[in-house]
């Protein structure tokens, strides 16, 4: 996180952490020098969510960690009441960190009378206030063309690259196979 090179601050920025994967969130708040904030999330006896974030965000870039992972419809929720909250308390960005979007498969109309779940859940997340996405490689290309808001499609391929190298894997005797 850094504007022009220069690393933000960290009285300008906030990490948060929904309760998908919050061991990857500390992990980058250690890496990236910050602090991850609080989330409380807990359930009203009728199982509705209540979530507060645990800092102010006002005029702050805040970054919200949450994987659409099962249980896909609780981490969708949650995410979008963290993104709502921190648009109503005037965070500066808000920037919704998806490791994992579960809906990108969904990314056309190959159907009838189905919904291109990928654009509606990207509509979903804008409205509750995301001003960028950043996600892992997505399903294809066109799924970047689902959200009219900014969307970084992250890869790991260099990763995976240097620890073959590392270890001194052979390309003709390494076979990777996608989930």
């Amino acid at each position: 996180m850094s504007v022009q090179g220069q690393p933000l601050p960290q009285s300008d920025v906030r990490l948060f952490s929904g309760q998908s994967n919050p061991a990857l969130a500390a992990s980058l708040a250690e890496n990236l020098g910050i602090r991850l904030e609080v989330t409380h999330v807990s359930r009203f006896s009728n199982d509705n969510l209540f979530v507060q974030l645990g800092a102010s965000v006002r005029g702050r870039a805040v970054y919200i960690v949450q994987s659409l992972i099962p249980p896909v419809s609780d981490h969708l929720v949650e995410l979008l009441m963290m993104l709502d909250i921190a648009k109503s308390a005037a965070a500066r960005e808000i920037h919704a960190v998806i490791p994992y979007f579960s809906y990108a498969r969904s990314d056309k109309k190959d159907a009838p009378r189905i919904s291109i779940t990928a654009r509606l859940v990207a509509d979903l997340l804008k409205t509750a206030g995301a001003t960028h996405i950043m996600t892992m490689t997505l399903h294809s290309p066109q799924g970047h063309g689902c959200s009219s808001i900014p969307a970084d499609p992250l890869t790991a391929s260099g990763l995976f690259s240097h620890y073959f190298r590392a270890r001194r894997y052979s390309a003709a005797d390494t076979v990777v196979v996608s989930p």
